[in-house]
């Protein structure tokens, strides 16, 4: 499991941290003082108080008491409606793929914009859902009161339309495939160093392409939260 995987933990409070979660875009309890605005947390989102809940199982959830309540196994994210996903198919492609695997599931629960931001299995212990005044919203590039596109628009404030992937999968680099350069099956591949991806940070997952083959959620140093340099990134893999 990914999530049991994690390692270079801290520890705060109960829970335990990714030692390069905090600071990076996906560290929601710290948007505040990096944005310079106080309107998020509290107002579009619920602030847990905690950067991992908002994926991660709090330690007193056990993984079967996530998937008994419609999550996402292992995580602390609901499972989106599968069927809603548009997926990248060619005729040249390997292997086709119809529903995107949970690892990518994980991500997609936020960014394609059906779910909000803070629309967890669980909340921390402690945590009062009567004094919640949040708008729990989307992130979704639509004008509506649900969405962050209402003044993330370009025009209000910046856009969201990098973030907002949307379930129309097509034009987005296939996920949840077998990577065709396990075993030297296809010769346009490079073979992995290991099972688990290459050297220089590109990951497989069950032998599989997923969003964070090429994404490393808990990098604050890397724009795009790219596992390696722009330049790089395909020729890890493609050989043409």
């Amino acid at each position: 499991m990914v999530a049991a995987g994690l390692i270079a933990v801290l520890l705060l409070g109960d829970y335990a941290l990714a030692g390069t979660l905090l600071g990076t875009k996906h560290d929601f309890t710290g948007l505040n003082q990096r944005a310079g605005v106080v309107a998020m947390p509290g107002v579009a989102f619920s602030d847990y108080g905690n950067s991992c809940v908002y994926c991660h199982l709090p330690p007193e959830r056990p993984e079967q008491d996530s998937a008994g309540q419609g999550g996402n196994p292992g995580w602390n994210r609901f499972v989106p409606a599968t069927g809603a996903y548009d997926t990248y198919d060619t005729r040249t492609l390997d292997n086709k793929v119809r529903t995107p695997s949970p690892i990518s599931l994980l991500c997609l629960s936020c960014h394609d914009g059906t779910m909000g931001v803070d629309m967890t299995v669980f909340k921390p212990d402690g945590w009062q859902s009567s004094k919640d005044a949040a708008l729990h919203l989307r992130l979704n590039g639509a004008d509506d009161l649900m969405s962050c596109g209402k003044c993330h628009n370009g025009r209000v404030a910046h856009s969201i339309a990098i973030k907002h992937i949307g379930t129309d999968l097509t034009n987005d680099h296939a996920i949840s495939m077998t990577y065709a350069g396990l075993n030297n099956n296809d010769q346009d591949f490079r073979t992995p160093d290991s099972p688990y991806g290459f050297d220089n940070g590109i990951k497989l997952y069950d032998g599989k392409v997923e969003c964070a083959t090429c994404h490393n959620v808990h990098d604050p140093d890397v724009k795009l939260l790219l596992r390696t340099r722009a330049d790089r990134l395909c020729e890890t893999c493609h050989i043409k």
